[in-house]
């Protein structure tokens, strides 16, 4: 388990996601490495990477490709602290280091018959995951998927790793009451790999 760098799970993943894979594929493949680099020292995180925000989660950015490839985050939230109700627009692959990740998960049922509209969006809520560090989850686009993700109130702060198939930094924001979702704009620290070295 030691000895597995950020810097080799980055080319690993870089190596995969250029395969040409379908998401699933990717992700399959990925999750055994991001599981991998859990296991080991963690001593790639720096003080920086565990920043919070005091109104909203935190959003650190570890590493990001050149152009629109691979990105790297860790998510911070204090406890009481959400993402919206979001979708991605590309695969991923998260894992837990610190605290009990809440994902509450969401289903589209008029997917098939306009996926693109931004009104009229019947969402409903599905299955509930609690994951514990070292868990190491996923998702593909096409049908997105659609959740928002957490640490409850009771609970001490909790910290993920998250890669992305993009930079992500945008995704659609969903109000499942209203029925409508936008395009909002994903503000993040700047912490990336190499910065402060």
């Amino acid at each position: 388990m030691s000895g597995y760098s950020l810097e080799t799970f980055i080319s690993d993943c870089e190596n995969q996601a250029a395969s040409g894979d379908e998401p699933s594929d990717i992700v399959r493949a990925i999750t055994p490495l991001m599981h991998r680099l859990l296991g080991g020292t963690r001593d790639f995180l720096k003080p920086e990477h565990f920043q919070t925000e005091p109104d909203h989660y935190a959003r650190n950015l570890v590493y990001a490709a050149e152009g629109t490839g691979l990105s790297l985050y860790t998510l911070v939230w204090l406890p009481g602290q959400w993402t919206p109700v979001h979708d991605h627009g590309t695969w991923g692959v998260v894992g837990v280091i610190e605290g009990l990740l809440e994902e509450q998960n969401y289903m589209r049922l008029d997917a098939d018959q306009t996926p693109e509209r931004d009104v009229d969006i019947d969402l409903r809520r599905g299955g509930l995951v609690l994951l514990s560090p070292g868990s190491v989850s996923t998702f593909v686009p096409n049908p997105d998927h659609i959740h928002k993700t957490g640490c409850a109130a009771d609970r001490p702060r909790c910290v993920s790793l998250h890669l992305y198939g993009r930079t992500l930094n945008s995704f659609h924001s969903y109000d499942d009451q209203a029925g409508t979702r936008s395009l909002i704009q994903a503000a993040h620290n700047e912490t990336r790999l190499g910065q402060h070295e």
